[in-house]
This record gives C-alpha cells, sequence and structure tokens, in this order.
C-alpha cells in the first residue's frame, strides 16, 4: 500500500507550497476613488502607524506620505484628543493637495465617541476608525458609548477595525470567564482563559456593531498579543469562528532584530494557513531610523510567502573566504536602495517592474548560475579571480564590466533594463 502511494506521489512530482486561499468577508476602506479592499479575493493589504503628534498636522501628513510611498496601503494615526481631532481633517487636506489618497485610519481610546460626535469633519475625513472594546468606557457607559460610535460609522459608511489588545482587556468578559473556569471539573490554564476572552470580546463587539447598523462587511477584526505561540494560536481559533476579515499583527514587538523575527515567525505561520487580510508590523523604530522601516518588513513578509510582489527581488550571496572583497555589498545595498527609491515612480511608468529579478553575486561557484536565473545579474571577481564581471541579461551573458566604476555601469545597466522591457507597457 505504502509503495503504491509512494509510486503515485512520485508520479505526480513533489506538491509545491503555497498558501491556503483566505475565507473571509470582503470590507473596503475607501477614500475617493481609492478604494482599499480588504479580506476576501482581495490581496493581503500592507498598513502602518504614524508616531508624529496628531497636532501637527503638516509634519504628520509628511510622514503619512512617506509611509504610503513606501508601500503601505492605508496608514492609522492617533486621534486622542480634541486638538488632535480639530488637526484631522487639515492632514486629509494636506495630502490630498499633494495627490497622495492613501485611506486615513483613526486610532481610538477613552474618548471615541465625544470625539467622533464633537468634530463631525474628523469623522467623515477618515476612512476608517480603530476601536478598542477594552477601553470605550465600563459598566452602563461600555455599550452607549461603542453604539455612539458604529452609529456614526454606520452613518458615513466607514470601515471599523474591532481591535482587541491583551493589554487593554474587557476586564468584565476576563472575570466572568475566570469565574466559569474556576467551576471546570478541570481548568483551563490562564493563558487559554485569556485567549477565549479576546476572541470572546472581538466577536460580541461585531456581533453587536451588525445588531446596532453597521455593514457587517465593514467589520474588520484583530485580537492583539505580544507573544508569537499565542497569537498563532488566537487567530486560529478566531478565523475558525467567524469570517471577518482579519488584522494581523504582533503588538509591541519590540526593536529591530527581535521586532522584525518575531513578526515574520508569527505573521508568517498564520498567513500560510490563509489566516489574515491585512498587516501591520510593530517595529519600534532604532535611533534614526525611519518609521518606514516596518512597511518594509512587512511588504518583504508578503513578498517572500509569494502572496504579493512590491519591489524587484535582489538575490545576494552572503559572502564567504572567496569573497574578501566588500564591492558586492556595496553594489548588492546600491541596486536594492536605488529600486526601493525608484518605486514610486516606476509603479505607475513600468507596469510590471515590481516581479524583475536582480542578482549581485560575489564569486564564480553560484555567481553565473543564479546571474543566469534572474532578469539581470552580475558576478563580481572573487578573491584570487580575473578582474572581470560578467552581466547576464534575461539568461544569457551580454557583457563584461571591468574597471573601478563597475557598481555605476551595472546600476545603468539596470535603469535601461526596466525602461526596455516595461516601458512598453507604459
Amino acid at each position: 500500500m505504502q509503495d503504491s502511494q509512494n509510486s503515485q506521489q512520485a508520479e505526480q512530482g513533489i506538491a509545491i507550497s503555497s498558501p491556503l486561499p483566505r475565507k473571509s468577508r470582503q470590507a473596503r476602506v475607501v477614500w475617493r476613488n481609492n478604494v482599499v479592499t480588504v479580506g476576501g479575493d482581495a490581496p493581503v493589504r500592507v498598513q502602518s502607524m504614524t508616531n508624529t503628534d496628531t497636532v501637527d498636522a503638516v509634519e504628520t501628513a509628511i510622514q503619512v506620505r512617506q509611509l504610503a510611498q513606501a508601500g503601505s496601503e492605508m496608514v492609522r494615526i492617533t486621534v486622542n484628543t480634541p486638538e488632535a481631532a480639530a488637526a484631522v481633517p487639515y492632514i486629509r487636506e494636506q495630502l490630498d493637495r499633494m495627490g497622495e489618497y492613501v485611506p486615513l485610519v483613526g486610532d481610538f481610546h477613552y474618548n471615541g465617541h465625544r470625539l467622533l460626535t464633537d468634530y463631525p469633519d474628523c469623522a467623515q475625513a477618515l476612512s476608517k476608525y480603530r476601536i478598542n472594546p477594552g477601553n470605550v468606557g465600563k459598566g452602563d457607559k461600555k455599550d452607549k458609548q461603542f453604539g455612539q460610535m458604529i452609529e456614526i460609522a454606520a452613518k458615513y459608511d466607514k470601515a471599523v477595525r474591532i481591535g482587541v489588545n491583551w493589554g487593554s482587556m474587557d476586564q468584565e468578559i476576563m472575570a466572568e470567564l475566570m469565574d466559569q473556569n474556576s467551576r471546570r471539573a478541570q481548568p483551563w490554564e490562564t493563558r487559554q482563559v485569556m485567549y477565549e476572552a479576546l476572541i470572546t470580546s472581538a466577536i460580541t463587539s461585531a456581533e453587536l456593531a451588525k445588531n446596532i447598523g453597521l455593514n457587517p462587511d465593514n467589520i474588520i477584526l484583530s485580537c492583539k498579543v505580544s507573544g508569537v505561540q499565542d497569537l498563532i494560536s488566537v487567530y486560529r481559533e478566531l478565523a475558525r469562528r467567524c469570517d471577518y476579515a482579519l488584522h494581523l499583527g504582533l503588538t509591541e514587538a519590540g526593536m529591530g532584530t527581535k521586532g522584525t523575527v518575531a513578526s515574520t515567525a508569527a505573521l508568517s505561520v498564520l498567513l500560510q494557513e490563509g489566516i489574515g487580510d491585512t498587516i501591520r508590523v510593530s517595529l519600534t523604530p532604532q535611533p534614526g531610523e525611519a518609521r518606514t522601516q516596518e512597511v518594509v518588513v512587512a511588504s518583504e513578509i508578503l513578498q517572500a510567502l509569494g502572496l504579493r510582489v512590491f519591489v524587484p527581488s535582489v538575490t545576494a550571496c552572503p559572502g564567504c573566504g572567496r569573497t574578501t572583497s566588500t564591492t558586492f555589498q556595496e553594489l548588492a545595498k546600491k541596486i536594492d536602495d536605488f529600486l526601493r527609491g525608484e518605486m514610486p515612480v516606476w509603479r505607475t511608468q513600468y507596469p510590471g517592474v515590481e516581479a524583475m529579478k536582480v542578482a549581485v553575486m560575489g564569486c564564480i561557484v553560484n555567481g553565473p548560475g543564479e546571474s543566469k536565473h534572474a532578469d539581470i545579474g552580475i558576478s563580481l571577481p572573487g578573491n584570487g579571480e580575473a578582474p572581470a564581471a560578467p552581466v547576464f541579461i534575461d539568461g544569457e551573458k551580454a557583457l563584461t564590466l571591468r574597471g573601478e566604476h563597475i557598481a555605476e555601469e551595472f546600476q545603468t545597466l539596470v535603469l535601461e533594463y526596466v525602461q526596455r522591457r516595461y516601458g512598453s507597457h507604459s
């Protein structure tokens, strides 16, 4: 029997891995003619959040634009005071003047019901509201204040993310579930009760919003935690229990390598299983680091999984004793920076360029082979090799570069290749 199965598998070939299809409703986050669909058969969307003081409308608009140009398809801004709410329409106006129609998401906690009521221009300038059920009020006020925000969202046909966070849980739900757990013959672990509280809060709030009158297609859910395995456990069960579009993100992921690796580990597992419709990588910026780094990481996760393509990929070897020169490292970084810097313009001028593959290799071992597999590639001379760098274009050796200006000459060849191959579509 086993031999028969093995024979059948050999006949069919090794299965090609790919993410499972998603099975969620589709929300629409809209500003003017820019409709960002979330869920259903839409691409997994990238979003981000500013860290400017929202009251500073100009500075906030500048950062929103930077994030959008880096690839963020929605940008969240903090709306926490009357002054911030009053600034939102001006931020939107500044962006519109720049021709940047990325939808804005308002992040509300504690006083969102008052701000959306008292500042209708803010409510209309935003394309989506983020509401945390744990921070909308306590006791009798909770449902009333949550209801006020949902009614305004329904009035203006806005999408809403009901975003539960284990750092600000609904304590009434948590207390009730802990009480139930104490009466079980075999009580759950405290962490399992926390999972249940997160999911219950999200789904109960979504059902309440639907009953108040919000279009269920415009509801997006999130249950954010800061542990990788916790996030995987929660979202697997959340996806099993509902069909709302889901926002994925590891909250308080951290700085640099730690935040990048943790977010990648958690999001990749879930996305591969067909769970998640929009993602944010919550990185704490390194001192002096651009806020756009979180967008770069989110985009790279989706591109690495084969879910989307955002920028041409650069294949480069890690370096070894054969590559004592740093030339290939410098060239790889220069080309990568060049491609990312050009993409805001290239997306409109050269359709399809984001799928281009570039190889910058450091020696003769894998250099020629990788370069042939790329659309355009270069194999730089390694330690002890002849000072020549063959360039391969569309799988064929096209020319050999020599001398002190190999980097500049190869960058020119890349630009010419883009113009020649993708420019005919414009």
